[in-house]
C-alpha cells in the first residue's frame, strides 16, 4: 500500500470515527446549533423526523431496561421510524415480547427484528462489531461517488446492516463496499430504495411502506 494510500484510508477512518461521534444517539445533548443543522441538512431525513428518531430510541431504551433489565442485549436503531433490532436474547419469547414492546412505543412505523436467541455476546466481540463498523464507514466516506452521510451503519456479530434513503445504485454500491471488508461475514441491507428523480428534487414524498430487507444469500466465515 503506498503512502498516499494509507493517508487517505487514514483521513477518512477519522472522518468516519467522528461521523459516527457525532451521528451518535447522544448528537442532539452534545452539538452546538450550527454543526447540527450542518448534519441535519446532510442527511436525507427530514429534521423532524432525525428528531423523532432519537426519540424513538431512547423511549424504546428505557422501556426494554424497565421490562428486562439485563437479561437482554438489544441495540435498537431507528431510521425514518422504522427500528432495527439486533443483538442476543435468551429465549425466542423474550426476542417476541421485545418486538412488541418497541412496537408500542410512540411514533414506531415498523420493526425489523434481527435478534439472535442466543447467550450475549462477549466484549471483544462488540469491540471487534465497532471497529467494523468504523472501517465501513471510513470506506463510504473514501468512496468518491457516494454520500456517506446517507448511510447509517450497524455491525452485530460481524453482520453488518446498511440504512438508508438511497437510490437502487447507491444501495448496490455501499452493499459491495461493504463486502469488501476484513472480518465482514454477511451485509443485510435495510433500505428503502428511491428514484433519482426524488433525490434530486429532495424527498418530498416520504415512505408508505416499511423499507425492505435483504441479505446475502450465504453466510462467509470472517477472512
Amino acid at each position: 500500500m503506498t503512502l498516499q494510500k494509507m493517508t487517505r484510508t487514514g483521513g477518512a477512518l477519522l472522518a468516519a470515527v467522528a461521523l459516527g461521534t457525532m451521528l451518535s444517539a447522544c448528537a442532539p445533548l452534545v452539538l452546538g446549533g450550527a454543526a447540527m443543522g450542518t448534519l441535519m441538512a446532510a442527511d436525507r431525513r427530514t429534521t423532524g423526523t432525525q428528531v423523532e428518531d432519537e426519540g424513538i430510541e431512547l423511549r424504546a431504551g428505557n422501556r426494554l431496561r424497565d421490562s428486562f433489565g439485563d437479561r437482554v442485549h438489544v441495540n435498537i436503531t431507528s431510521y425514518n421510524r422504522q427500528v432495527l433490532l439486533t443483538g442476543e436474547v435468551p429465549s425466542q419469547q423474550d426476542k417476541e415480547r421485545v418486538e412488541q414492546a418497541v412496537l408500542a412505543v410512540e411514533n414506531v412505523r415498523s420493526v425489523v427484528n434481527d435478534l439472535a436467541v442466543m447467550s450475549a455476546t462477549t466484549f471483544t466481540q462488540r469491540s471487534n462489531d465497532t471497529l467494523i463498523t468504523g472501517k465501513v464507514r471510513a470506506s463510504l466516506v473514501d468512496a468518491k461517488d457516494l454520500f456517506a452521510t446517507a448511510f447509517k451503519v450497524v455491525t452485530e456479530r460481524n453482520t453488518v446492516y446498511l440504512l438508508g434513503r438511497v437510490t437502487q445504485r447507491e444501495a448496490d454500491r455501499a452493499t459491495d463496499i461493504a463486502r469488501g471488508v476484513n472480518d465482514v461475514r454477511k451485509v443485510v441491507r435495510v433500505f428503502e430504495i428511491i428514484s433519482q428523480e426524488e433525490l434530486e428534487r429532495g424527498f418530498a414524498r416520504q415512505p408508505s411502506r416499511p423499507a425492505p430487507v435483504t441479505s446475502d444469500p450465504a453466510t462467509t466465515q470472517p477472512r
